[in-house]
């Protein structure tokens, strides 16, 4: 199991701690679907109790990162082609009305930090960034609406799928690709356009889908 043990600081709960460590280590790939999560394993690596350790699994079995199965105890979840799809039909009827809202509301500030995003996506040659680069970007700009019940959602939506992503990006060569369309979407939010920034945000997550189905027939 590739892990790294986090120090826990004194002025922060235990269990917050190993969750946001194993869900970061999820999201990432690091743990792969199938790994269990053995408590005394982890309850060492973290150099805490398994009571923390227990309550950060459940936690992360509520967000469907992990899932209990009997005799194995709890594992990194898999993503089924039909869960991939759901999630991704979520993300296209939920984020094009995000942005949509956002838009008339979108600061220079905002703009100016997406546009970050954008130039440091198209310049890193690290695929272990591209992730975080991309939901940085989407999240800057969807912040704007003011929606915080929706970005939670998303987040979770993301989470599920995040380590796929980058898989996909990666044996698909689809950065140049994101680039391009995160590009055409920074350009509609700049003009004040919703209505395009919406219907590009739209076909930019059914193309993610599209990329991410191949990429999961090639991964298994």
């Amino acid at each position: 199991m590739k892990l790294q043990p986090v120090e826990i600081p004194k002025d922060t709960p235990a269990a917050t701690v190993v969750f946001d460590a194993l869900r970061r280590a999820i999201i990432e790939g690091d743990l792969k679907e199938g790994t269990p999560l053995r408590q005394d394993d982890l309850a060492r690596t973290f150099n805490t109790s398994r009571i923390p350790v227990r309550e950060a699994i459940s936690r992360l079995e509520e967000q469907g990162l992990v899932k209990t199965q009997r005799y194995k105890g709890a594992v990194v979840s898999s993503l089924s082609e039909q869960e991939a799809r759901e999630i991704f039909d979520l993300r296209a009827l939920l984020e094009p009305e995000v942005i949509r809202r956002a838009v008339p509301r979108i600061s220079d500030t905002a703009l100016a930090q997406a546009k970050d995003c954008l130039i440091a996506f198209s310049q890193s040659s690290d695929p272990m960034t591209w992730g975080d680069l991309n939901r940085d970007f989407h999240a800057t700009l969807y912040q704007e609406a003011g929606l915080q019940y929706h970005m939670d959602v998303i987040e979770n939506a993301m989470d599920r799928v995040d380590s796929y992503l980058r898989a996909q990006l990666v044996l698909s060569n689809g950065s140049e690709r994101a680039n391009e369309e995160h590009i055409a979407i920074w350009n509609a939010c700049a003009a004040g356009d919703a209505d395009l920034a919406a219907s590009l945000t739209r076909a930019h997550i059914l193309d993610a889908c599209d990329a991410l189905m191949l990429t999961l027939n090639k991964m298994r």
